[in-house]
């Protein structure tokens, strides 16, 4: 199983990600790139080696926020679509505030995030949740919503309360829904981690990925931001390839969606 997950999942993106390591690389030295401009990808690997205390901590750091933010919103999006869908008038009356999420521009609501809960993780974790949160609510209220009508014609027919309905029908009938929710709020809540930390800053020695990245660009640094953007891309590719493990271990003996791993 992990020789066939390599070769089908791993291999064509990493031999992808290599051919364009070497064509950059060899367009860089060929063309006489200035490093302040586009810097080699083997002077981004040695930037990564030479650095990689200051590097892996401000990874740590960004990573807890990241992770702690998508967290939230799963558990508040999951449980925010049960009650939307519970109610008809809650839903009609308050899912159109949910989009707020979605559309409002995080540079706005930094700031304020900043003065209500104070600088450093708090702020960059309750930016991260902000704009990953509602995906996870669209997504799992859309399956709640289509559950079959004959199997919950079923259930009542048989006694289930809504509660039963809900816990042992309708959640485990949207749980493709779901991880597809999830799986957009993963690539939101690092997105929102490193963006939110170019505007709050940071507290004490507390530095992220954004940070690292901002004061590297000042100092025209760009090996050092090309190396802060590629560690955030990796973390928001394992946090989303744990959703994607989560979700084919859980749908892979019933659903389609899991029939092969994604």
């Amino acid at each position: 199983m992990s020789r066939r997950f390599f070769v089908r999942i791993v291999l064509p993106p990493l031999l992808v990600f290599i051919a364009a390591a070497l064509l950059l690389e060899a367009y860089s030295r060929i063309a006489h790139v200035p490093t302040y401009v586009l810097p080699a990808p083997s002077r981004v690997g040695r930037t990564l080696v030479n650095d990689r205390s200051l590097f892996y901590a401000s990874l740590r750091t960004t990573a807890q926020e990241a992770i702690v933010g998508f967290l939230a919103s799963a558990l508040a999006g999951i449980l925010g679509a049960i009650a939307l869908r519970a109610s008809s008038l809650g839903r009609r009356a308050l899912y159109p505030y949910t989009v707020f999420f979605q559309t409002v521009p995080i540079i706005a609501i930094a700031p304020l995030l900043l003065i209500w809960v104070g600088a450093g993780p708090p702020a960059v974790t309750s930016c991260a949740f902000v704009v990953s949160v509602f995906p996870v609510i669209a997504n799992t209220l859309n399956g709640l919503r289509s559950t079959d009508p004959a199997l919950v014609d079923l259930f009542r027919l048989y006694g289930a309360g809504p509660v039963a309905t809900v816990w042992k029908l309708r959640l485990p009938f949207a749980l493709p829904n779901i991880f597809t929710g999830l799986r957009v709020a993963a690539g939101l809540a690092v997105i929102g981690a490193v963006v939110s930390e170019f505007l709050v800053g940071t507290v004490g020695d507390q530095e992220g990925l954004g940070v690292r990245m901002v004061s590297a660009a000042h100092n025209l640094r760009t090996d050092q931001v090309f190396a802060g953007v590629l560690l955030s891309s990796l973390l928001g590719l394992a946090l989303f390839g744990a959703v994607n493990l989560a979700g084919y271990l859980l749908l892979r003996n019933w659903h389609v969606s899991a029939s092969d791993v994604q």
